[in-house]
């Protein structure tokens, strides 16, 4: 039996962290223990939770003696770094959820808890309740892995559910995932792809030891999708997924998207409905293997934070592996895939050099084309293709 005690500071009492509470409530661990709560407004999460200790000052969190662990559930990004830089240099463990900040800082993140000799665990972060990150970590240590694919944001992929099994349209569907709490008031990071982004970076970090930061990554979301896109797939037999994909190519490259795919019934993924997120792994022998789970939500990922939280028992750490291979992936958007192309005029439809047009449709109220494109002409036009009446997803040839 474990006699180590975890004291958490915690940092944020939001949907998470309010989950986190109420899962250690529920099953009451001897050796798990909130202390004190650091949070902006004290009076009203002092009432949700009258027995906590709350704060408003992260000083009080760093100067208690009792606290010998950090956990860092809230959404300002440069707050969230502040906060798990200070708690590794004070040799702390801490439990990150802020995937916006790890996305960006995760290397300088990786080097103080070698230098600190301490962890920053953040499975959490990744797929909600999938330990995704810890099974690319302990199984998938070898270079057989050849790609991660999966729908990675439940927030979007709520709302492609109700329009694509309810006949909601997307309004509809955005408003009823803001009211049950899966959509933010400002829903830009999940539909806009952001927060699969971050996440996907996350990933592959663990899954081939390659960081690359947001920026060189070619990103586009589903906000800019239609009733003709979604004809469009109905008519195919298809639907629309938002997909974070990285993937090993020609032996040494590493690319990585976050785009719609237009998904046959084939595909693993084509049947993740509602909040759930859905990984697949593919290796080079064992083929493809399915990871499904709850993505958003505060009981199920703050099942997952309980999961890095306990893990400190045994002093558990990410060993990040693959970031000393011997012969170490590059990064490049030098890669032509097969897209569905939704435009408004010539002057969008010139924004991309197809090199080979497969099929194409013209009428005053819808125009499209599917051909091949390259990531690299697709990261280069990015901005302007978001901000264009336009739409765009990866349509497989299966």
């Amino acid at each position: 039996m474990n006699s180590k005690t975890i004291n958490i500071g915690l940092f944020g009492f939001g949907t998470v962290g309010k989950g986190l509470y109420d899962v250690l409530q529920k099953i009451k661990p001897e050796n798990v223990n909130i202390v004190k709560v650091c949070v902006r407004n004290v009076p009203k999460h002092q009432a949700e939770a009258p027995e906590l200790e709350f704060t408003d000052q992260a000083d009080d969190i760093f100067s208690d003696p009792r606290v010998n662990f950090i956990v860092e559930l809230i959404d300002d990004a440069e707050a969230a770094y502040a906060i798990v830089k200070r708690a590794l240099q004070a040799q702390l463990p801490v439990v990150s959820g802020n995937k916006k900040m790890l996305a960006r800082h995760i290397n300088e993140m990786i080097t103080l808890q070698r230098q600190n000799h301490t962890a920053l665990l953040y499975d959490a972060s990744a797929c909600g309740s999938i330990p995704v990150i810890r099974n690319l970590e302990e199984y998938y240590d070898n270079d057989l892995l050849i790609s991660v694919k999966g729908i990675l944001n439940g927030s979007s992929n709520f709302i492609l559910s109700k329009i694509f099994n309810e006949g909601m349209n997307y309004a509809q569907a955005l408003e009823l995932a803001q009211k049950l709490g899966f959509a933010e008031s400002d829903p830009t990071l999940d539909i806009g792809g952001w927060d699969s982004l971050f996440k996907l970076i996350i990933i592959s970090i663990h899954a081939f030891g390659v960081y690359v930061q947001p920026e060189e990554i070619f990103n586009f979301g589903i906000g800019n999708m239609n009733e003709h896109d979604i004809q469009f797939a109905h008519e195919k037999q298809r639907r629309i997924k938002l997909v974070g994909w990285s993937e090993k190519v020609d032996d040494d490259k590493l690319i990585l998207s976050v785009m719609p795919h237009l998904l046959s019934k084939q595909k693993y993924i084509y049947s993740v409905e509602d909040e759930f997120n859905g990984v697949v792994i593919k290796g080079l022998f064992y083929y493809k293997q399915f990871m499904f789970g709850q993505g958003a939500g505060g009981f199920p990922t703050g099942s997952a934070v309980l999961s890095d939280i306990t893990a400190q028992l045994y002093d558990y750490r990410y060993q990040y592996k693959k970031l000393d291979a011997a012969h170490p992936l590059k990064f490049s958007n030098d890669y032509f895939v097969r897209i569905y192309y939704r435009y408004d005029s010539p002057a969008t439809l010139n924004l991309l050099d197809f090199t080979t047009i497969h099929e194409s449709y013209y009428s005053d109220s819808y125009k499209y084309v599917v051909g091949d494109v390259s990531l690299s002409q697709l990261h280069a036009q990015a901005q302007k293709l978001r901000e264009s009446d336009v739409f765009i997803a990866l349509y497989p040839q299966d």
